[in-house]
């Protein structure tokens, strides 16, 4: 296989196993969000670390917490995160999986916000018309429920954040995860104990679910060593549009497994949306087809 179809195979399977993730974590209940996400974290701890073993990478990777600057970011990404993963298991587990998709489907919206106020990025006219229709989808799904949706915004702007904060250290995704769950590991670690001590803790009540909570390490590792090897094969313009697969699944695993509510008013909102994303996906592979023109001419 080649090395483009091998990333676009590591692609695919990413965003999918991605969007599948409203179907596992209530499969972790009577454990609660905070306890879910806190096993969550030390199982990818001891996922990260026995994969930076194999690989010859754990003492390298040691070495990166005398980088003062390193830490402080890893650190505001832990915390970015632990939000977008104690949002997101609630809102699942609540049965605001539709709520969730939205999120992720807004969230490459957000991603250019902070490239235009950040990075002094400049939005092409096509841009800003898809920012213009996905504020009108968000306003319409306002209205329609009659309240903020917190649940997509909090998602979107954390995943948002924590993805500006990783571009701008630079670092493996596996090295980076292993250090992120290393600073959550008293917190997460020690309310695991605390559970333990009341003897209210779900971790060890039963096979099924302790097996569960052991792989949520796995299922959570496994899927971002998928996207660096697709990032790394691929064209990123190309890993944008695919990542739509995931908000996708899970809205159809909210509408049509969940049977979540759908008015006609939150119809109209989500489609006002999709067509945000189609012209800012039309307009970024317009923008790559043009700059891989331009190389081949100076080739």
């Amino acid at each position: 296989m080649s090395r483009y179809r091998t990333g676009l195979a590591f692609g695919f399977t990413t965003y999918f196993i991605w969007g599948l993730f409203p179907l596992y974590w209530p499969l972790l209940k009577p454990a609660n969000p905070l306890e879910i996400v806190s096993n969550r974290a030390v199982w990818t701890l001891g996922f990260c670390l026995i994969s930076l073993a194999l690989t010859k990478q754990l003492a390298s990777t040691l070495t990166l917490f005398r980088n003062k600057r390193l830490i402080l970011g890893l650190s505001l990404a832990a915390v970015l995160i632990s939000i977008n993963w104690l949002t997101y298991i609630w809102a699942v587990n609540k049965g605001h999986v539709v709520d969730s998709s939205l999120g992720y489907y807004i969230n490459p919206l957000v991603s250019i916000g902070f490239g235009v106020i950040f990075l002094r990025e400049r939005m092409s006219k096509w841009q800003w018309i898809s920012v213009s229709i996905a504020t009108i989808g968000v306003i319409v799904l306002t209205i329609d429920a009659h309240t903020f949706p917190w649940i997509a915004i909090t998602l979107a702007l954390s995943f948002g954040s924590y993805g500006f904060v990783k571009k701008r250290l630079g670092l493996g995704s596996l090295e980076s995860l292993a250090i992120e769950t290393t600073l959550t590991l008293i917190p997460y670690g020690g309310y695991l104990l605390f559970l333990a001590n009341k003897g209210t803790g779900q971790l060890g009540q039963g096979a099924g679910l302790t097996t569960l909570l052991i792989l949520s390490g796995a299922v959570t590792a496994i899927p971002l060593l998928l996207f660096n090897g697709a990032a790394t094969r691929i064209p990123l313009s190309l890993m944008g549009l695919i990542q739509y697969m995931t908000p996708t699944v899970q809205f159809c695993i909210g509408v049509f497994l969940r049977h979540e509510e759908m008015s006609p008013a939150r119809w109209a909102g989500f489609f006002i949306i999709w067509i945000a994303l189609i012209v800012l996906a039309t307009d970024l592979m317009r923008s790559s087809s043009t700059r891989n023109n331009g190389v081949t001419e100076l080739d």
